[in-house]
């Protein structure tokens, strides 16, 4: 029996369920990243390093709701932080005490934040950030780079200059305001001398794509540097990097202090959550005048710092804060690496495992096969990464990886603190049994 033909034999409550939510929810998913053909797989519930599905299945999970559980699923210092509050009540519709204790966590340990604005999601907070900085610059242009993911809105969602096909639904007087260029720094000053409504340049910091695309060596402190020169704001993408690669984030690993900082994910503990931070200056562009007269950057938001959020957020970051949770994570995910490149060699596959603190990539293909088992993204062939695994081959590693009981997302997966040793081993025997089965399809 084939992969695909396995994994729908294996999971008929899946199936089951898959179509029923298609029949309500536009290709039955309600994130892009979590469809999957022929179907995706319904989780049931989750603890620690692993989740299980609705057809009783145990998954090692390496999605770790999309990157905002370092501390695994569960822990016991957040569910007792949201209990505590559940208890309480959940929307006051007011001001609350853990709101102030959650900006102070943040502020104690993200470098360039001064002053905080919470948000409800990765993508809000992108969307404010870029607003702060057009109110302070008084420019209205951005540039942005090549397969920089910035959320969904209309500001960040092109990955091209407005003038190649525009995505759905966004206005051509957006687009018409958005600058795409590769990150290099000789094509970021010529846009810049090129384009004097451009005020604000907003950057991934792990790179393209959580990494998948990473950044030329040294490339944020010289675009910092650049930026300062030329009056320009810098504003730091790091919903995915912050607290992760370290508990300031990247900007703390990098020397790099950006002007702003949009933050979420680990933010929350794993519940709703988002926030920019930045230079007080900017962020009093929020406030309210003494007289009420001056305009101000508007800014409501039911659900910002909530207090179930606020509550697990601010115990997650205080359980992170001393950088234990990501050494561990950032050591599983060095283990697990070398152990996938180790396979891929013995197996005489081309491609590699790769990327930075806790996020693994996977590229199948190429002109060779593993040489080292740890790889600096910088040491693979830009093209290679640029085209990736063919589409049919990924999918079907993917569904291969899941009926050995391993979930990832895409092209690769989020390590968190609490993956065991026991974990790495039973996802490398996947791994290889996975390539094993690709090999015998012929997909790889």
């Amino acid at each position: 029996m084939g992969i695909e033909a396995t994994y729908i034999e294996r999971h008929p409550g899946s199936a089951s369920l898959h179509a029923r939510a298609s029949r309500r929810l536009p290709s039955g998913v309600t994130h892009d990243a979590r469809f999957q053909r022929p179907f995706p797989i319904y989780a049931d519930h989750a603890a620690g390093s692993q989740k299980w599905d609705v057809d009783g299945h145990r998954l090692i999970d390496y999605v770790m709701g999309h990157g905002s559980l370092l501390l695994g699923h569960n822990h016991p210092d957040v569910l007792e932080a949201a209990a505590r509050q559940l208890a309480k009540g959940t929307h006051y519709g007011a001001s609350h005490e853990l709101e102030i204790e959650w900006a102070e966590k943040v502020c104690e340990l993200v470098p360039s934040a001064e002053m905080v604005r919470f948000t409800s999601s990765g993508t809000e907070a992108t969307l404010m950030a870029l607003r702060l900085a057009r109110a302070a610059t008084g420019r209205p242009a951005l540039l942005k780079f090549e397969r920089h993911f910035h959320g969904w809105h209309d500001y960040v969602i092109t990955n091209s200059t407005y003038g190649a096909e525009a995505p759905p639904g966004v206005p051509e007087s957006t687009l018409e305001s958005v600058v795409v260029v590769a990150p290099e720094m000789h094509t970021v000053r010529e846009t810049i001398a090129s384009r004097s409504d451009i005020g604000t340049i907003i950057v991934e910091a792990s790179g393209a794509g959580m990494g998948t695309i990473p950044l030329p060596p040294g490339f944020l402190r010289e675009l910092r540097r650049f930026t300062q020169e030329q009056g320009l704001l810098m504003v730091m993408d790091e919903v995915v990097t912050g607290f992760r690669w370290s508990p300031g984030g990247v900007q703390q690993v990098e020397g790099v202090v950006p002007d702003l900082t949009a933050l979420a994910k680990i933010l929350a503990g794993g519940f709703p959550g988002g926030a920019v931070a930045g230079r007080a200056d900017i962020m009093e562009r929020l406030s309210f005048s003494a007289d009420g007269k001056a305009l101000k950057v508007g800014h409501p938001g039911t659900f910002n710092a909530n207090p179930l959020s606020a509550a697990a957020g601010t115990a997650a970051l205080a359980r992170i804060a001393d950088g234990h949770a990501q050494e561990a994570a950032i050591a599983n995910a060095r283990t697990l690496q070398a152990g996938m490149n180790g396979i891929l060699a013995e197996r005489g596959i081309a491609g590699a495992a790769y990327g930075e603190a806790s996020i693994f990539r996977i590229i199948l293909g190429g002109d060779s096969v593993p040489e080292a088992r740890h790889y600096n993204p910088n040491e693979l062939p830009l093209d290679l990464l640029k085209r990736g695994t063919s589409p049919e081959t990924q999918r079907l590693l993917n569904l291969a990886m899941v009926n050995h009981g391993v979930q990832y997302f895409g092209n690769g997966g989020i390590v968190s603190a609490v993956h065991t040793r026991a974990d790495i081993d039973e996802t490398l025997a996947a791994w290889d049994a996975s390539l094993g089965e690709l090999q015998a399809e012929g997909a790889c």
